[in-house]
């Protein structure tokens, strides 16, 4: 990969830094990930979002609600041109039930700043300005933007970034349509105009424990007055991550939570902005910690809190664990002695949970050396168990049939050709399973040659769902990071799963007309619709020789039973499916599940 460095020549400062916090491979391979979307990323950045004619129309617009913004700008020693540009970007907005609220901390030296502003508000009253007497950070100078605020909602903005003309409008569309009280939209990042945007952020729909790890809502922000009234203003002793901290409070008592997937904001990349290099300001790391913790504080959840990686706001949540609760581990096994003993023995050998049982399901197996197996294990180990399931293979119906003989509070259903990596594997996944609001939790799980099997489940990729990242390269972060943290996913597979006993009986375990495929899927669908959250962490982590002991679908039974379940899902999801993943996103590629960027095509309804 030497070529790919030699081809990031334009940025050799990010290269040796990022050659600091994450080597050489991983170093590659962003550069590499960089290099091939840029082409796309382009074309992203010079498409216009809406036609002339249609903004024009959104002028014209009328709402069956009356609602009135307010534009919180904090400012302190804006660079002119900035200034400028940002205010026209206000002025140019297709809603104009709006108010501009300015409150500038700047020094002796940027007396520019208040002259230009007093310039706009001459000129237009919805432009209100307020001179401090002093600058009182960055928390203190926008809560003295939202003591200004007058409006019905609030908007959070920069005061050296850009919103896109109909940034208002499509809020508004949000509220109306969605009675949202909280709304956030994608972002690009850009240099000197967006349309040298080189970094889009396309974001799922609201995810707590994704907000948790990481502010991803970050750019633009709205939320309606009485949540901020409720929550309170911003905190100074998150100065840095005050943003992430305001967000995590207001989304804790938001009734609705609504997500615009387009680029309505436009974040300025400049020397010392937190956007072109999160080192500049270390202090914002540590601000974020802050910010996690008081909500684990006010939560009433107990865990520690740290980054994942030096020089990066993404953040691990360990959680504390209550008790020793037992884990039944549940195995099914057809023949694969030798895969069955590796996984074994990993588990034996490397799990650092005290309290855990192992329940093998036996499948028709015929190996007189597999059966001499069993009896060994059991006779040596009090904890592992084997029942016999002689019906022909059915995936949910043995899961179904072990369970029962399952004594722990927690299932954990594993695959016969994994095998175990992380020690604290089973604590990795516990933590989140605890959660009264958790119904499943999945782990990161790789190929026998190191490249990503499983992280997480995207519906509609391939037609009903796929693996994210498969294939992908151990070291790679993924888009925006999404490799690095534990977080909230559509579906997780079973080779790896981890719920409660209660969630199990609730959803009635595994869909026994699903024998083979997306089994796992269904359950986690069923378990969503139930009101629980299927997150996956990446700190847990197993190999996976995947279809392995099943096989391929490679002959004409296996190929009618496929499609058969395939067609299942489509019948008892059709809505589901038809609304596309909410923690994807419709730019991103239904046909690989590595977050590639589409060409997006608009599709706008009559506007």
């Amino acid at each position: 990969m030497n070529h790919v460095l030699l081809s990031a020549w334009r940025a050799p400062r990010k290269v040796i830094k990022s050659l600091r916090q994450f080597g050489f491979r991983t170093t590659c391979l962003r550069i590499e990930s960089r290099l091939r979307g840029e082409g796309k990323i382009k074309t992203i950045a010079e498409r216009e979002l809406f036609s002339d004619k249609e903004l024009k129309q959104q002028r014209a617009a009328r709402f069956p609600r009356e609602i009135s913004f307010s534009i919180a700008a904090p400012l302190y020693n804006t660079p002119e041109h900035f200034l400028r540009a940002m205010i026209e970007s206000v002025l140019a907005q297709t809603y104009a039930g709006w108010e501009l609220c300015m409150a500038d901390g700047s020094d002796a030296e940027h007396a520019y700043v208040e002259r230009v502003c007093r310039e706009y508000a001459g000129k237009d009253s919805r432009v209100r300005y307020r001179k401090l007497e002093k600058n009182f950070g960055i928390s203190g100078n926008s809560n003295a933007c939202l003591e200004m605020a007058a409006g019905d909602y609030i908007s959070l903005l920069d005061h050296d970034d850009l919103l896109h003309p109909a940034a208002l409008y499509e809020v508004m569309r949000a509220i109306c349509e969605k009675d949202a009280d909280f709304v956030y939209t994608d972002e690009s990042t850009f240099h000197k105009t967006p349309r040298d945007a080189y970094l889009p952020h396309f974001k799922p729909a609201f995810a707590p424990d994704n907000l948790r790890a990481n502010n991803y809502i970050c750019h633009f922000t709205v939320f309606r007055r009485a949540l901020l009234d409720e929550v309170g203003l911003f905190d100074p002793a998150c100065d840095g991550s005050q943003d992430h901290d305001l967000v995590l409070r207001l989304t804790e008592k938001a009734r609705r939570v609504a997500h615009i997937p387009e680029i309505l904001y436009y974040w300025r990349a400049h020397a010392g902005s937190v956007a072109q290099e999160t080192g500049v300001k270390p202090y914002v790391i540590a601000a974020g910690v802050r910010a996690v913790e008081k909500q684990l504080e006010r939560l009433g959840l107990q865990g520690e809190v740290s980054p994942v990686k030096p020089g990066l706001t993404i953040y691990r949540t360990r959680y504390a664990i209550k008790g020793t609760p037992k884990v039944s581990v549940l195995i099914p096994n057809c023949e694969h002695l030798e895969d069955l003993r590796t996984c074994i023995d990993s588990v034996l050998q490397k799990t650092t949970w005290p309290n855990y049982e192992i329940v093998i399901v036996e499948n028709n197996s015929s190996s007189p050396a597999l059966f001499a197996y069993y009896e060994q294990l059991q006779q040596e180990r009090s904890n592992v168990r084997v029942h016999t399931w002689k019906g022909e293979f059915n995936y949910s119906a043995i899961n179904n049939f072990g369970a029962q003989f399952c004594s722990g509070e927690y299932l954990l259903l594993l695959n016969n050709d994994t095998e175990i990596i992380t020690p604290d594997w089973i604590q990795e996944m516990l933590m989140f399973a605890q959660r009264p609001d958790v119904g499943a939790v999945g782990a990161k799980l790789y190929y026998p040659d190191g490249t990503i099997q499983h992280a997480g489940v995207i519906l509609g990729i391939g037609g009903v769902a796929a693996h994210a990242f498969q294939h992908v390269e151990r070291a790679h972060l993924g888009y925006m990071g999404r490799l690095l943290y534990a977080q909230d996913v559509s579906a997780v597979t079973a080779a790896c799963m981890l719920l409660r006993r209660e969630v199990w009986e609730k959803t009635n375990g595994l869909d026994e007309g699903l024998a083979v495929a997306y089994n796992d899927v269904d359950l986690c669908m069923r378990i969503r619709q139930a009101g629980y959250l299927v997150i996956w962490t990446p700190f847990a982590e197993l190999y996976h020789a995947e279809s392995k002991s099943r096989g391929l679908e490679d002959t004409p039974e296996k190929q009618k039973r496929f499609n058969e379940e395939v067609q299942f899902i489509y019948r008892r999801w059709e809505k589901e499916l038809g609304a596309g993943d909410p923690y994807y996103h419709p730019n991103f590629s239904l046909h690989r599940p590595d977050f590639y960027v589409e060409a997006p095509v608009l599709k706008h309804d009559a506007r």
